[in-house]
């Protein structure tokens, strides 16, 4: 299939705003179209070709190569196609979007994903803070979708998640979790402090992975020991993130969880499920 290539001219020292950069705009537009598409570096306005050197046209799928880390919105509100990225990549990656894919082979900034609605996200090194959470003043987070992050996470992931799936193989940090009034957040690695801090309804896994990390987090006074046992719908998704090549050892979807119910501050019927060793 025919792909859209966009190569980083030179490197970007002032932040750039590119929420053009998405499968809708480029599937019906030229190379001519693509490279006049508009850009705002720093206050200025700028053509795309002024940045990028562009190669291919009308497709859905878009491969960009450089260092991004400064390169704000790509796939932004995207509803098709696929987006990968070959290099880190600034903030609010795929935040709104609502369907498609989008591929990081290095690390993002904060606010990946924020408030979408559909579509997958995959990054292969470390986010920054605010995965697949709401903007400041909303109270409205992830409603649909799934986040993979195959390294580590910064402060309030899930914040105000209403539905979907995020998950961290690395660790996570402060309040995963905050304010989730629905979805699904797994984290394999360590986590922070409060994660759960003020959820109504969700479910937060905690496993508490790799060496020198102690065997619980420690959990807000608000939540409440309910009982150990092996959920059934656990076992259904831990099997299910193999489809996506995430090694899942067998103990854990065999193994005994402790749940705890909460955050009884506010509605409480959310629930942290801990991973017994």
């Amino acid at each position: 299939m025919s792909e859209v290539t966009l190569t980083l001219k030179e490197p970007i020292t002032i932040p750039v705003e590119a929420d053009v950069i998405r499968p809708d705009v480029f599937l019906e537009k030229s190379r001519q179209e693509i490279e006049a598409l508009p850009l705002y570096h720093g206050n200025r306005q700028r053509k795309l070709d002024e940045l990028f050197e562009v190669q291919g046209e009308r497709s859905d799928q878009i491969r960009i190569k450089g260092d991004l880390s400064r390169v704000k919105k790509i796939g932004y509100g995207m509803t098709r196609g696929r987006i990968i990225i070959e290099g880190d990549v600034g903030m609010h990656l795929g935040a709104l979007m609502q369907g498609g894919e989008i591929i990081v082979e290095g690390n993002v900034s904060d606010w990946l994903g924020a408030e979408m609605k559909g579509g997958l996200i995959w990054v292969k090194g470390n986010a920054g803070n605010f995965v697949g959470a709401g903007y400041w003043g909303s109270k409205r987070g992830m409603n649909r979708g799934v986040i993979i992050i195959e390294g580590n996470a910064g402060n309030e992931v899930g914040a105000h998640m209403r539905r979907g799936l995020i998950v961290i193989l690395g660790n996570a940090g402060d309040f995963v979790g905050a304010n989730m009034r629905a979805g699904t957040v797994i984290a394999f690695g360590k986590v922070g402090e409060g994660p759960g801090i003020g959820m109504r309804r969700g479910t937060i896994i905690l496993f508490q992975d790799g060496e020198g990390v102690a065997s619980s987090p420690q959990l807000l006074p608000t939540f409440h020991y309910d009982c150990t046992y092996n959920p059934t719908f656990l076992r259904v998704y831990l099997r299910s993130l193999r489809r996506y090549g995430i090694r899942v050892k067998e103990e854990y979807i065999t193994g005994k969880y402790r749940r705890f119910n909460g955050d009884i501050a506010e509605l409480g019927k959310g629930e942290i499920l801990i991973y017994e060793r």
